[in-house]
């Protein structure tokens, strides 16, 4: 089988046409306010309040400083529970905090927080559960909330993956007590950069204000060491265009989805999660599988080299585990992360963006079926 004539990489940024932004550029360059809370993106600000159903919002440059300025604007200290099994900015915002992260195994199917093994964890220095919901997958919400109520502990959600998942006819964004979510461009949903955050605390309002602008109050007062977070007009402008797409992109998305597991369901060594529960609509961001080395008959990473070969560009997400980046190998894991461990050796993220084609989707699957094969 020939190989793709140019590269399908894992994900690609969809994009409103160029015409429609140069036009919405002409309202920022008669403005000429390009940043510091500028009218392109105070009406960006108001769109997100209606989609997400709440006015508890920041804007902020990008994801990790977000996260950053959550963790530090909520005083969160000592230790705090977290998955191995994330993209490294989650613990790089509790190193930045000064904050310990104690890792805990993970759910073999969703790949989320094993909520059953996060209580002997907690100990007197223990002040959060910083959870993510890996590939937008919801983490098991009632028993994490259950968890940081009985301890007393704040539940932060990482939820980068996660925007226009819903729960319950409801944003998830409206569980927990603050949910970041990342704005990159590799995202379902992008500003080109960007982050944001959503709190249960409107008093939280103005302190987040502060910290990604320096800690000004007002032209002479700065009240708190902020720093310079930001989100500026032309991510604003790519926001708002980027919201309008949101019903097309998640149904594009959720038909790749459909193809693969159609597809690959029956190939040996090729495993998919369950499908989310029924109270849940997904935004289908991701295709995750696992591959089972006896039974495929080759290991994940020698699949992911394979593919190459056909210039298909999977991507071992999430690999290596964080706990064994030279970074964090010191931080002491009490417990055995078996599950985040096999995981990690045998995930693979399959292509998926909005104008990848069906055909080409089909003939991603022929390939695969026929490297298992031969």
């Amino acid at each position: 089988m020939e190989k793709f004539e140019k590269p399908i990489l894992v994900t690609r940024p969809f994009m409103p046409t160029y015409e429609a932004f140069c036009e919405g550029l002409k309202e920022i360059w008669d403005n000429q306010w390009l940043t510091n809370n500028g009218p392109v993106l105070q009406r960006y600000r108001s769109e997100l309040k209606n989609y997400l159903e709440t006015n508890n919002i920041g804007l902020f440059a990008n994801g990790t400083l977000a996260l950053q300025i959550g963790l530090q604007g909520l005083c969160i200290r000592g230790e705090v529970i977290t998955t191995p099994f994330t993209f490294v900015a989650t613990t790089h915002a509790l190193y930045w905090n000064q904050i310990r992260p104690v890792f805990c195994d993970i759910e073999p199917d969703t790949f989320n927080l094993d909520p059953a093994k996060i209580e002997e964890l907690i100990t007197p220095w223990t002040t959060a559960i910083l959870a993510v919901h890996v590939f937008g997958r919801p983490c098991k919400l009632n028993a994490l909330a259950d968890i940081a109520r009985r301890h007393n502990l704040t539940l932060i959600y990482d939820a980068a993956h996660a925007f226009g998942v819903r729960v319950n006819e409801k944003s998830i964004c409206h569980y927990g007590d603050l949910s970041m979510f990342s704005f990159h461009a590799t995202k379902l949903y992008h500003s080109i950069e960007g982050g944001m955050l959503v709190f249960k605390d409107p008093g939280l309002q103005n302190i987040f204000s502060y910290l990604k602008n320096f800690g000004f109050k007002n032209e002479t007062e700065v009240v708190m060491p902020g720093t310079n977070a930001k989100m500026n007009e032309l991510q604003a402008l790519m926001g708002s265009m980027m919201l309008n797409y949101m019903d097309m992109l998640i149904e594009k998305k959720k038909r790749i989805y459909e193809i693969y597991q159609e597809r690959l369901c029956d190939v040996v060594g090729i495993s998919f999660s369950p499908d989310p529960e029924r109270n849940v609509d997904y935004n289908y961001a991701y295709v995750p599988a696992l591959i089972n080395e006896h039974e495929f008959g080759m290991s994940r990473n020698e699949l992911h080299e394979k593919l190459k070969e056909y210039n298909i560009f999977s991507r071992r997400y999430f690999y290596p585990l964080l706990n064994d980046l030279s970074c964090y190998q010191s931080v002491a894991v009490s417990k055995p992360l078996t599950v985040a461990k096999k995981v990690s050796e045998q995930i693979i993220t399959l292509p998926t963006y909005a104008d990848l084609s069906e055909d080409d989707v089909h003939k991603i699957c022929d390939i695969l079926s026929k490297i298992r094969t031969h």
